[in-house]
């Protein structure tokens, strides 16, 4: 047996006929991975959202692209895709890469994927660099339970209207935002949810000029309101606090209105028991005490 055998062949490298999810650097060159080098180099059909972007970076790693280049993006995903899936359909290795990240996450590549697995066609993905999780890591925030929600709406009453929609939510919460609408961010932010709400603003990272502020949503609006803030911006806010249980008497009308809805007087009160973290044979003791 050779004591230094090769490593295996790439299975992604091997196989043709699929769509291969490649996340590029978020800002540092130098964390491409080598798969991802060497898919540039291979593959058939490279789909790019902004070729000049592709060019540039395929450039500082030394790679020659073999394949053809295609653009696609958010204004021509929904007319391209089908002539990207009839490629693979027909044996292409298709490489799909965006201007930083994994591609389907706040970036084309949605509706190749969507479109992909109604054809029944393979979609893998070569892993890497994540604006969202680095933010996250680097935020100073619980990290056990996140969600990511992209871009608010650009308009203040839809902005708003979303951020209602959080007002309860425990997670902690991961935005992206353009650095000129950063400021009203920050303020429709401590509107909402309070000055006292801590928060990360994590601005160009993995690049020369990063940086991580952190504190609450009063002290970086503030912040934000001295400062010309330039760059790639993700925000990271810390969930809501968890609210006192309170009595179990308190809860009674919430368990009655679940049995106006046909739901049984138990699975109701278990239901609300365990959402407002009260004993559920005091909270039903109290449930028959108000008949």
């Amino acid at each position: 047996m050779d004591p230094n055998p090769s490593p295996l062949p790439d299975p992604v490298l091997l196989t043709t006929g699929r769509i291969v999810l490649a996340a590029t650097p978020i800002g540092n060159t130098g964390d491409a991975s080598a798969r991802l080098v060497e898919l540039l180099g291979t593959a058939d059909i490279v789909a790019a959202e902004d070729t000049r972007r592709l060019h540039r970076l395929v450039q500082s790693l030394g790679v020659e692209v073999s394949g053809r280049v295609i653009s696609y993006h958010e204004h021509n995903e929904a007319t391209r895709t089908a002539e990207l899936l009839d490629q693979v359909r027909a044996g292409s290795t298709l490489v799909m890469v965006t201007d930083a990240g994994m591609p389907a996450v706040s970036d084309p590549g949605f509706r190749l994927v969507e479109g992909a697995i109604a054809a029944g066609l393979p979609v893998t993905a070569v892993p890497g660099p994540s604006a969202v999780l680095t933010a996250l890591a680097l935020s100073g925030l619980p990290t056990d339970r996140f969600c990511f929600e992209g871009f608010l709406p650009r308009k203040a009453g839809e902005r708003a209207s979303r951020l209602a929609d959080l007002a309860a939510e425990r997670r902690t919460m991961v935005f992206f935002e353009a650095p000129h609408r950063l400021e009203a961010m920050l303020r429709a932010l401590r509107e909402r949810f309070g000055p006292d709400r801590p928060i990360a603003v994590c601005r160009e990272l993995t690049k020369t000029y990063e940086e991580v502020i952190r504190g609450t949503t009063g002290d970086l609006l503030q912040w934000a309101e001295g400062n010309e803030v330039r760059g790639e911006i993700a925000v990271v806010l810390g969930g809501a606090p968890e609210q006192a249980a309170g009595k179990p008497e308190d809860h009674v009308a919430a368990v009655n209105e679940l049995v106006a809805q046909g739901i049984r007087l138990k699975e109701a009160v278990a239901a609300v028991a365990e959402d407002v973290r009260v004993s559920k044979r005091e909270l039903y003791s109290a449930v028959l005490a108000a008949r």
